[in-house]
């Protein structure tokens, strides 16, 4: 014998019913069908019942019952049926209208009221569906029996086993009942077995008859590794043990009601997790069938509505039966714990209720500890409202050593903290608490360290569209397939700020027509509103792309670091400013275990900040590093020529897009000073741009005025140059724009290099880094390539965002 149960949205609509018809007529053996009500009856029905007992209209309400239930029979029951089953329906209503007349007149509505009220949503539906189905029907109330315990009803087993094997003793074909629905083995008054009771009376027939399987179909897939709502990237969970689904059930996987799991363990009966609308779909097999070479964790559940409430005291210390007074005071008022956290010193014991039970938690334990409370041996009963409790389950996470460490590790790199914790000695379940505020971005980042999910999402907040900016959105844009392919990393551009203006959306812009929506949809934010805007949207794996050369910009990165977002950064700004500011920003992304990276600050996209960083890290110190730094003026130096004089060299390095806007940052070598700066910080030398000696090639006059002014005076050198220029080419020697640091001394200047020197060969916009170590000595490392230009300078942030992706 089979059990299938089908709940309010698989009977809730023609379309739902006829697939329940074909995947009953597939099954070939007895089966019995557990249906719910129509989905959303039963919350109507209470909504009528609240609205009678205030003496408020509820005719419109009760017309709409009526309605939905004559629709769907017209449409799923034969003509030669539908007088039959409208009969007994409407007879139904009509008893349920009297029961509102009977509260509206007594104006109060009793427990008992109430469950006499719900019990006809399953009543009508198993009526109407037994006929559809072609089945007999069976009466819930008379086969499922309660008994009163703790101001709730749960299942008298034996009296409901026995009445349940009586019924079916010789079973027909089919047969329909309804779920949640059940009476007092005692008082024979109408009761019912909880919200989601109807998945619990399905798993009780089919233990009652020792069924082969029991089917459960719902409208999803099955158990999700986590709530789909919060983690996109969530998927179907094929087989699951009874133990890893109850755990999962009991932290708010709203898959399967968590009692229904218990009857069918007891009797070894393997449960289905079927989608209607997906018959063919695989869905979740629970059985006590376990894998062990599976992954640790199976999937993460997740309640959002935490109360936690500590009570504290030195008079606690030692004290025997605290801990049972406490429960027990909670059990008596029917208040359901889901986690306990006690310190080891026995002066606090914290534990986790629902919020709406928080205040009756409140009054029982104060009332139990009224004495102690009046004599200081308890200090205080405290909630902490308005929190999340998260926890991973899986039977492999026993003797998993490491696997907590990585959890609470993994929470802290994102900066949620953890309230409370706790885990049990079965280690198949670890829950921590967390502000609710940061309940989706812990499921996610929880979901992609664990390698649940398919991919590693990175969510990415560029600020600036111009020539390196925006040819970092196209490579992204043309490499986010591949990239999601060959290293499962989703690259998701999730803000989007410039010129325009500021577009945001955390499930991702669309980079083929960003320009065109800027241009529409972009709103003006300042930069402290921008700021705000990304901490409030409190995404996992964020990164800030700073592709600007704005020191408003850069002043953000301090309070986006202390906010665990990564930090990439073209702009030099932050890590050539202040000594004790840039060792701050460092010293924020390590102690949050997040990055802060601007290996394009220096060499474009050539590796020189990262092989450095390796040098010291294995060891190595880094002596004296001289370098050509400045595409800009490498490729002013190798333009120069008898037809180009020295000013058309500044106008063609502009119009290449090689210099600044304004063309005297690069002559003023106030960029090679900020370079080598940021070389000299990160071979561990405290240095200032202050501390860097200056040997400069252009009188300070033509820096001074406008820039219309530098423009039509800088001609005035060209013959000077071209004088040098001459000299040199007999000399066979070539200028270079030097910058030198040793042992922390810094130095720019213009040095003449002849043909047996390693910068004599540069080319165009090229850049040049030797650097010697105390192994690099005698034969110093040198890193030499393309130092400008936007795409190669886009490049290079693109593999620092990689290098944070690649982070686990």
């Amino acid at each position: 014998m089979k059990v299938l149960k089908f709940g309010g949205t698989s009977v809730g609509s023609v379309e739902n019913i006829n697939k329940i018809k074909a995947i009953v007529a597939a099954v070939s053996e007895p089966v019995v069908v557990v249906v719910s009500a129509v989905g959303g009856v039963t919350d109507r029905l209470q909504t009528i019942a609240g609205k009678a007992a205030e003496g408020t209209d509820y005719l419109a309400d009760f017309t709409y019952l009526t309605d939905i239930h004559h629709t769907i029979i017209s449409k799923v029951v034969t003509a030669n049926n539908a007088d039959g089953v409208l009969k007994k329906v409407d007879a139904l209503l009509a008893e349920l209208k009297d029961v509102y007349s009977s509260i509206a007149g007594k104006k109060s509505l009793s427990p008992d009221d109430l469950a006499l009220v719900l019990s006809f949503g399953e009543r009508m539906s198993s009526v109407f569906m037994a006929t559809a189905l072609g089945a007999e029907h069976a009466d819930s109330l008379e086969l499922v029996q309660t008994k009163p315990f703790h101001h709730k009803n749960i299942l008298d087993k034996d009296a409901t086993y026995q009445a349940v094997r009586a019924r079916f003793n010789a079973p027909a074909t089919r047969t329909v009942m309804g779920g949640f629905i059940s009476r007092d083995s005692a008082r024979h008054t109408i009761t019912n077995l909880g919200r989601g009771g109807s998945d619990y009376t399905a798993a009780i027939v089919a233990a009652a008859l020792d069924a082969s399987v029991l089917e459960i179909w719902t409208d999803v897939d099955g158990f999700l590794t986590a709530d789909p709502r919060l983690v996109h990237n969530a998927y179907t969970i094929p087989e699951l043990s009874y133990i890893e689904a109850m755990e999962l059930s009991n932290f708010g996987a709203k898959v399967i009601y968590p009692p229904t799991i218990y009857p069918v363990y007891e009797r070894n009966i393997p449960i289905y997790i079927k989608n209607t609308t997906n018959p063919d779909f695989c869905g979740t097999k629970i059985s006590s069938q376990k894998d062990p070479a599976g992954k640790a964790i199976k999937g993460i559940s997740s309640i959002n509505d935490t109360c936690l409430i500590t009570l504290q005291g030195m008079g606690m210390v030692g004290v025997l039966g605290i801990s049972s007074r406490t429960f027990k005071a909670l059990s008596d008022e029917g208040i359901s714990v889901f986690l306990i956290a006690q310190a080891s010193s026995e002066n606090s014991t914290t534990f986790a209720v629902r919020n709406a039970e928080a205040d009756d938690a409140i009054k029982a334990l104060s009332k139990e500890f009224e004495h102690e409370l009046q004599r200081g041996e308890i200090w205080s009963i405290t909630p902490q409202k308005d929190l999340a409790t998260v926890a991973i389950v899986g039977d492999n996470m026993r003797y998993n050593a490491g696997l907590s460490g990585k959890l609470f590790n993994t929470l802290g790199r994102s900066g949620i903290n953890v309230i409370a914790c706790a885990q049990g000695a079965s280690e198949t379940n670890i829950s921590v608490v967390i502000k609710k505020e940061s309940l989706q971005k812990a499921l996610n980042v929880i979901h992609d360290s664990f390698f649940l999910s398919d991919y590693q999402a990175l969510n990415i907040f560029l600020v600036g569209t111009g020539t390196v900016g925006g040819s970092l959105l196209e490579q992204i844009e043309h490499q986010q397939e591949k990239i999601l392919k060959q290293n499962s990393v989703k690259l998701n551009v999730v803000g989007i700020t410039d010129i325009n203006g500021t577009m945001i959306d955390p499930h991702g812009l669309d980079l083929k027509n960003y320009r065109e929506n800027q241009k529409t949809l972009a709103r003006q934010l300042s930069n402290e509103e921008l700021q705000q805007a990304i901490i409030d949207l409190n995404l996992f794996n964020s990164v800030f792309v700073d592709c600007t050369a704005s020191p408003q910009i850069a002043a953000l990165y301090e309070n986006l670091l202390k906010n665990n977002i990564s930090v990439v950064a073209a702009n030099k700004i932050a890590a050539s400013g202040p000594y004790d500011h840039y060792m701050e920003l460092k010293n924020i992304a390590r102690r949050k275990g997040i990055k802060y990276l601007f290996e394009t600050n220096v060499g474009a996209g050539l590796p020189i900040i990262n092989t450095m960083n390796d040098l010291i890290n294995s060891g190595d110190r880094i002596l004296k590093i001289e370098a050509v730094l400045s595409g800009t003026l490498n490729y002013i130096f190798n333009t120069l020529s008898a037809d180009i004089p020295f000013s058309k060299t500044i106008q063609m390095a502009k119009e290449a897009r090689f210099a600044e806007p304004d063309p005297r940052i690069d002559l003023s070598g106030t960029d090679v000073i900020r370079k080598l700066v940021i070389l000299a910080r990160e071979s561990g030398y405290k240095v200032e741009q202050a501390d860097v000696k200056k040997n400069l090639f252009v009188p300070d006059k033509y820096f001074e005025g406008s820039l219309e002014d530098f423009w039509k005076n800088i001609s005035e050198m060209d013959a000077e140059f071209e004088a040098k220029r001459q000299r040199l080419a007999k000399e066979n020697k070539k200028y270079r724009f030097v910058a030198t640091m040793k042992e922390g001394a810094c130095e720019v200047g213009l040095q003449e290099v002849d043909f047996t020197h390693p910068f004599y060969d540069l080319e165009g916009s090229n850049n040049i880094v030797v650097i010697q170590t105390e192994r690099y000595y005698n034969d110093p490392m040198i890193i030499k390539g393309y130092g400008a230009g936007a795409s190669v300078t886009a490049a290079g942030v693109f593999g620092d965002i990689i290098s944070i992706a690649n982070i686990r």
